[in-house]
């Protein structure tokens, strides 16, 4: 890992609370970074870490601890010094905007109570138009000792009480509500008392993404006008006037002129005990005018979102330009004043393999081209802008449009918005008229507004701040025109009672009290509760996540609350949908005075999407996350949950220096079925059949070396195996590094046929971690295929569920409802799959993904340490640590699962005592091939007390001599001189025995004969243990690397006999012949006197083929476990997947520890799952019998049958019927379930003599049904 260091820090005290620190760039030999194929060489810092974005930015980041605040506006640069620099040499900076001047930003960066300083400057500057490279600087700055964090009051909201009711607008303006209009929302308006009515909305203007120390808590009341409310009735005369702000305002933090979220504004009437705000007079001021205002700034814009051209990102584009290459678009500016300058703004995009063009013609005129450059994989499309100021000597003003394809037909060009600000005289013409004024560069105090048109059909507003709007009343019967005291934030509207517009209702409108800003902090009976755990979910889903909560509270002891979304929406957004409410929520929550800190850990339980809107089919948008503005480039354009765990002021913009306070994760549910699935999931997880001593095992994947720079890759996934080791020596890891295997050639390209058996034999063994590092994609990981989306959607490995590490390109980019991912068919997998993901959603710079795997391991496996944080929380820690904090793309990196889950990783400590009857501390000699070996031992809490009331059963597994391996160069790659990239390594030797013991008031004690085939030379091998007692659901697990293995016991005495097979189908009454499903559980029990072989020497392996098959034989040595207490029998147990129908005969050779081998084979027959219902080999077992036989029969369904037996004398009188259903719990195919004892369905014994029986059966799940008829005989 690279640490980051300060270098040369000067401190300087000759001012008050002056700092004073001077930074020396170490510059070094240049970096490549390389993402998906494509590499970037960028100049290297030692002491400064990048943060590079394609096409946008280069700049240097340190960051160190600080227990002050800077004071942002103290902090001066001086002293640089720079050196020429020759940008030719790094194309990769060719296309970013190099500023003429320094930018160094230094600020205070906070994660909960952990205080930073964090600095961030770009190193290359443009001087004289020379470019330069900085080589040093210094920095003068301050703290802050004033600035803190204000906690928040805890505060009802305004919905607690009263009766609410819900109304949408679509536009800015004057609406009107009439006394239908109540009555259709629900309100009985014939005992209404008018006064009493209010209005509550913010409007369409999207809350803002940065954190903000005033926030909207609640609903905001507006101020609004009921003619004929004074007698306290609301008479059919009666209406409500109110002004409201629709979706269409232009927001710089997304640069769109429409609202991201909603396309309907959301606002709520409440009737309740209080007066309502009201519209009050304005109150002109006395002073004269110092400026008469007689025009007003009118801003128009054509947008329209119905493109995400990439799908990425929170830019949406309209009007398209591919074979319509020419568009005009129209504004009218009535009283335009042609004097003054239009600001003209136009944005667009276009997707080409090559450079193309779009003129810009306004009213006739050639006004600019806009350029756009090829794409390429990362960048999916190229936008381009152009502002000016223009003049227009007419009204009307036309912009016309000419994309220049190029001569490529396949070129598409896009528009995002164009957008005229122009200077107008203000002047009333009938329409609704907004004015205001942004081009007054003075300053005055009081002016005077004065507006032409018809004086007496219309009334003025002062709309500037909606909780207290104003009328003007107009004393000038001549003109209308008042004074005002100036400010930049004034707004007015002049309207007529004539045209007002109306609102819109949709169904269910009325709104049940909530108040969660206080229930929040309460339990059900009322007492201060203060949540460790918010979970939020959509109405649908808050069943489930219920579920989940209560599971939570079980199993991690954690205050969890549950909050239904939508009230979310309506106490923090006045009912609309927006991320910055959600994030405002939890904030509150987070600096509440209640809080203290508690609050660790968010869930967003549900889907999202990159279309905030239901514009695209199957849309998944259900708990929406952060977008970037970037919507062109798949690895700096992101998706980000991280947005909701930024807590500190000025937050929310996701730059850098941006920490996250709270662990967030996200539950990938589309529906309330999936919802069901994955908390089950998760509740298996921490159920008693999830134990085992896969909580041992990781598995470790890396992708091979085409390219001499992969050498990292593999070697990364070494040392993170080899950290992990190192550190949990307790863990078994297993490496799967592709390049050790061979690889193969077939029509599709290169494959690791091998690697794949690896890797989804290892997911049905089960291990607690499986960490993939190397090239991915949506459809799978490595080009080779080693394994893609069928896998994950088809590997079953129930109770044994990993969580899977991929810090990979788009595995997991679940924000494109119509391409599911491999990520995500993994995480969805009903019978097995990932209980967790630490994935990403775009693509990342190999660089970054060192790093990241590195440090993040040392979190989610507690170094150190045997205090171990949740999943979530290690990468809360992982993007927050200097190695990892200075580049954006950590953003990529996202959490999928319970954000409060911890691996199950058993707690130590299990010890041997004695070998042989010899303490083990004086156990010196080394244990030989052919010996037998008696270990002895004890279970001990993490503090070492010997637990003496443990009782559980043991799993114990014996490794040989760690193994030494070097990789294959499959792609004869090689370095810069010419030699193979060969990587060695070292991997857990062959298990030589495993087997189960009881253990019993904390001591087990277990044999085993060595294998034969043992290695010949003496070294340490590993004694792994774990423990199960499931009366008290604990789990533990030991290890023990001090004993010596090797050699042979020259005077073990003789055996020349192999061991027994009994071969079986599903289950143990499977007989040879039987009939099975196409993925039906082998089965092989195996006895031996002295043990059973599984440490894979040459040729000694449990191998099962089939159809005589030995090139596709299954190595079965992992899937053998002695038994309980007895390591001379065990079982081998094993599913096979993807079964012909038709007659197969199955062959087992297996090998005892003296390398003596037997073999069996069976016949069966797998039925076809979309064939007719068989019945086969129906009989009663005595037959003839006196008061007892049982039915047996075979039958090819994979699924419960109904059953009836029918018993008739020979004549044909019915005597007996028996109903009932197989028994599937074994998942057999032979059934004997059914009896009978000679008696009739009166009780009566039936006489003797013989009698015909019908077996009917009906599959419940196909309806299909079949029947046979047998003959028995009573004595």
């Amino acid at each position: 890992m690279k640490y980051l260091f300060l270098f040369f820090l000067i401190f300087n005290f000759s001012y008050l609370n002056g700092q004073s620190k001077s930074f020396n760039v170490e510059w070094s030999e240049d970096k490549q970074l390389v993402s998906s194929g494509k590499s970037f060489l960028i100049p290297n810092a030692e002491n400064f870490n990048e943060n590079f974005i394609i096409d946008q930015e280069f700049k240097l980041v340190n960051q160190w601890d600080e227990s002050n605040i800077i004071n942002e506006k103290s902090v001066k640069v001086f002293d640089i010094k720079y050196s020429d620099f020759d940008i030719s040499f790094y194309p990769a900076l060719s296309n970013i905007p190099i500023k003429n001047k320094v930018e160094i930003n230094l600020k205070t960066s906070k994660s909960r109570n952990k205080t930073y300083s964090f600095l961030e400057f770009s190193p290359i500057v443009k001087i004289n138009n020379n470019y330069k490279r900085i080589e040093s600087f210094s920095l003068k700055y301050s703290f802050d000792s004033t600035k803190s964090i204000s906690a928040i009051q805890p505060q009802n909201s305004v919905m607690a009480s009263g009766s609410w009711y819900q109304f949408f607008i679509d536009q800015t303006g004057v609406y009107k509500i009439d006394k239908s209009f109540l009555n259709q929302l629900g309100i009985n308006t014939n005992s209404l008392d008018p006064r009493k009515i209010r209005i509550f909305g913010h409007g369409g203007e999207m809350l803002s993404m940065r954190n903000e120390e005033n926030f909207m808590l609640d609903p905001i009341e507006n101020a609004i006008k009921i003619i004929g409310e004074e007698d306290g009735v609301f008479d059919n005369e009666d209406y409500i006037i109110f002004f409201a702000k629709g979706p269409d305002n232009y927001n710089v933090e997304s640069n769109t002129n429409l609202n991201l979220y909603e396309d309907k504004i959301s606002y709520f009437i409440s009737i309740g005990s209080t007066d309502g705000s009201r519209v009050e007079s304005f109150i002109e001021p006395n002073e004269p005018a110092d400026l008469i205002i007689d025009n007003y700034t009118n801003y128009q814009f054509h947008e329209i979102d119905e493109y995400n051209i990439a799908q990425i990102g929170r830019r949406w584009f309209g009007d398209r330009f591919d074979f319509d290459s020419n568009k005009t678009f129209s504004f009218t500016f009535d009283n335009l004043i042609v004097t003054e300058p239009i600001d003209f703004n136009i944005y667009a995009a276009a997707t080409s393999e090559v450079s193309t063009s779009m003129s810009i013609n306004i009213n006739g005129s050639n006004a600019s081209t806009m350029y756009f450059g090829s794409i390429g994989d990362p960048i999916l499309a190229s936008g381009a802008n152009y502002n000016s100021e223009i003049y227009s000597n007419s009204s009307n003003i036309n912009i016309s449009l000419s994309y220049n394809n190029s001569g490529n037909p396949a070129s598409t060009a896009y528009l995002d918005y164009i957008s005229l600000e122009a200077t107008c005289d203000l002047i009333y013409s009938g329409e609704q008229l907004i004015f205001y004024n942004n081009n007054i560069n003075s300053q005055p105090s009081v002016v005077e507004y004065q507006i032409g048109g018809n004086q007496n059909l219309f009334k003025v507003w002062d709309v500037s701040d909606t909780s207290s709007i104003s009328e003007v009343m107009n004393l000038n019967e001549n003109n209308f025109s008042f004074k005002s005291n100036f400010s930049s934030e004034n707004k007015f509207i002049a309207f007529s009672e004539s045209n007002l517009l109306t609102p819109t209702i949709e169904s269910n409108p009325f709104i049940e009290n909530q108040n969660i800003k206080q229930t929040i902090f309460v339990d059900i009976e009322g007492n201060l509760s203060v949540p460790d755990y918010v979970i939020i979910a959509r109405q649908d889903m808050l069943l489930q996540a219920e579920r989940l909560a209560q599971i939570n509270r079980e199993k991690n002891n954690l205050i969890v609350k549950v909050i239904d979304l939508e009230k979310i929406y309506n106490e923090f957004g006045s009912g609309n949908q927006d991320i910055s409410a959600i994030r405002n929520f939890i904030k509150y929550i987070y600096h509440n005075q209640n809080n203290g800190n508690n609050l660790k850990y968010l869930c967003l339980f549900g889907d999202a999407s990159f279309d905030y809107k239901q514009r695209i089919p199957n849309n998944t948008n259900i708990i929406p996350s952060w977008l970037s503005l970037n919507s062109f480039s798949l690895s700096s354009s992101f998706i980000s949950d991280d947005f909701y765990g930024m807590m500190d002021p000025d937050e929310g913009t996701m730059s850098n220096s941006d920490k996250l306070d709270i662990a967030v994760g996200r539950i990938l549910a589309d529906n309330t079925q999936r919802a069901v699935v994955l908390v089950d999931k998760i509740e298996s997880y921490y159920s008693a059949e999830s134990f085992g001593d896969w909580r041992n095992k990781i598995i470790v994947i890396s992708d091979d070396v085409d390219e001499p720079w992969e050498n990292i890759i593999q070697s990364t996934s070494n040392e993170i195996a080899d950290l992990i080791s190192e550190n949990k020596p307790f863990i078994n890891t297993k490496k799967i590094l592709i390049d050790a295997y061979e690889q193969q050639t077939s029509s599709g390209g290169e494959r690791y046929p091998e690697v794949n058996s690896e890797i989804l034999n290892g997911i049905k063994q089960g291990a607690l971690v499986i960490n993939y590092f190397g090239h991915g994609g949506e459809d799978g990981i490595a080009r080779e295929r080693i394994f893609d989306k069928i896998n994950a959607a088809a590997v079953k490995n129930p109770n044994r569920l990993n969580c899977f590490v991929s810090v990979t390109c788009e595995f997991t980019k679940f924000d494109n409802p119509n391409r599911e991912t491999a990520g995500e068919f993994l995480y969805w997998n009903e019978n097995g799959g990932a209980i967790a993901l630490v994935t990403t959603t775009r693509q990342i710079f190999v660089s970054v993904g060192v790093e990241f795997n590195i440090t993040l391991e040392q979190y989610l496996f507690s170094f150190g340490s045997d205090n171990y944080q949740s999943i979530a929380e290690s990468l809360r820690l992982t993007k927050n640590d200097p190695a990892i904090s200075s580049t954006n793309q950590r953003r990529l990196v996202f959490f999928i699962g319970d954000p409060a889950m911890k691996l199950a990783i058993p707690e130590k400590q299990i010890r041997i005592s004695k070998i042989n009857d010899l303490e083990v501390n004086n156990f010196q000699q080394p244990i030989k091939g052919l010996d037998l070996v008696n270990v002895k031992g004890q279970v001990f809490d993490q503090n070492g007390q010997f637990l003496e009331n443990y009782s559980g059963i043991l799993t114990a597994t014996v490794y040989d001599k760690n193994i030494s391996r070097t990789t294959l160069a499959n792609d004869n790659t090689t370095d810069a001189n010419g030699n193979l990239i060969l990587l060695d390594f070292e991997i857990l030797g062959e298990v030589l025995f495993r087997g189960k013991s009881s253990v019993d008031n904390g001591e087990f004690q277990f044999s085993f004969v060595v294998p034969k085939d043992v290695g010949m030379e003496i070294d340490n091998g590993k004694f792994s243990f774990y423990s199960n007692d499931i009366s008290n659901n604990l789990d533990k697990s030991g290890y023990n690397t001090s004993i010596q293995i090797g050699g042979i016991n020259e005077d073990a005495e003789e055996d020349n006999i192999g061991p027994e097979i009994q071969i079986f189908l599903n289950d143990e009454s499977f007989v040879s012949g039987g009939i099975t499903n196409e993925r039906p559980n082998l089965i092989v029990k195996l006895s031996d006197d002295n043990g059973i072989n599984t440490s894979s020497g040459v040729g000694h392996d449990i191998v099962a083929t089939i159809d005589s098959d030995d090139i596709n034989s299954i190595i079965l040595n992992n899937y053998y476990e002695a038994d309980v207490d007895d390591y001379k029998n065990g079982t081998v147990s094993y599913q096979l997947d993807n079964l012909q129908p038709g007659l197969h005969t199955l062959k087992i050779k297996a090998w005892d520890v003296y390398n003596n081998s037997s073999i069996s084979e069976i016949d069966f027959m797998v039925f076809d799952e979309n064939e007719k219902l068989v019945l086969d080999k129906v009989l009663n077992y005595p037959n003839p019998f006196i008061d007892f036989t049982e039915f047996w029969f075979n039958h090819n369904s994979s699924s419960l049958l109904d059953v009836k037996i029918e018993i008739f004398t020979i004549s044909g009188r019915l005597v007996k019927t028996i109903i009932g259903n197989t028994n599937f719990s074994g998942n057999s195919n032979f059934s004997r379930e059914f009896t009978w004892d000679g008696r009739d369905d009166f009780g009566d014994k039936v006489a003797k003599g013989v009698y015909v029986y019908r077996l009917s059966v009906r599959s419940e799940l196909t309806n299909k049904q079949t029947s046979k008829i047998e003959k028995l005989v009573i004595l």
